[in-house]
């Protein structure tokens, strides 16, 4: 990435039925700063795909339910014209895109390689962030600091990456452990990480995730099981 050369940021969103959603994100869009943001869409049975088209983006098809899958179908689209940096965040209007200078800085400016928006760090509205959420993050993070040596306050899905930096992690996971699995393999590889405090409100609609039990308990064994898979 030259110093003298604006770099390129392509927004990568994974989806999966958020028509309510994922046209407010496009609109909060900062459009100036992104050459274009690559929806995949995990097979949504709404007007998801409509409608993030209408306000801008490219959709590309992830049939493979996952949030992993999800963002590897974007980045095989992606991969055919990489940008500088990728900015991931969700599709459910939970994160702030307008915050996106802010998360990608540090990696714009070239003192680091992977950002992570951290949700715990900045203002979050009550209720956004549910009790096992808080729980697992902590938890997450206390253990990769034991591990491997690098602090980290969240596993949040607002973050921005050195293109290379990515590709250079071979990312693999296909369903609840992708986020994890970034930050572990940015540790294992002496990558320049860091955190940026960002604001959380309550998404719009129910989680797949954490507004399930199952969800839940899915989630929370995968993360635990790559953050040891990964030890060994």
């Amino acid at each position: 990435m030259s110093a003298s050369k604006k770099p390129v940021i392509d927004v990568v969103m994974p989806a999966l039925n958020e028509e309510d959603a994922i046209g407010r994100v496009l609109a909060d869009m900062p459009w100036d700063q992104v050459r274009r943001v690559v929806v995949a869409d995990n097979g949504s049975t709404d007007r998801t795909a409509e409608v993030a088209r209408n306000g801008g983006a490219i959709v590309v098809p992830a049939p493979q339910r996952g949030y992993g899958a999800a963002c590897l179908a974007a980045l095989a689209h992606v991969r055919k014209d990489p940008p500088d940096i990728i900015v991931f965040l969700d599709a459910d209007y939970s994160d702030h895109p307008e915050e996106l200078p802010e998360v990608a800085g540090p990696v714009v400016r070239g003192t680091h390689d992977l950002v992570i928006g951290s949700r715990t760090r900045g203002d979050n509205e009550p209720g956004a962030l549910l009790p096992q959420a808080i729980f697992g993050n902590w938890l997450a993070c206390t253990l990769i600091h034991g591990i491997y040596g690098v602090e980290f306050s969240d596993l949040g899905p607002f973050r921005a990456v050195r293109w290379d930096a990515l590709e250079a992690m071979r990312m693999e996971d296909e369903d609840f452990g992708w986020t994890v699995e970034m930050q572990i393999k940015a540790a294992k590889q002496s990558m320049r990480c860091t955190e940026v405090p960002v604001r959380y409100r309550k998404r719009v609609g129910v989680s797949k995730v954490t507004g399930t039990l199952r969800g839940s308990f899915l989630a929370g064994y995968k993360i635990l099981y790559l953050i040891f898979r990964e030890a060994i």
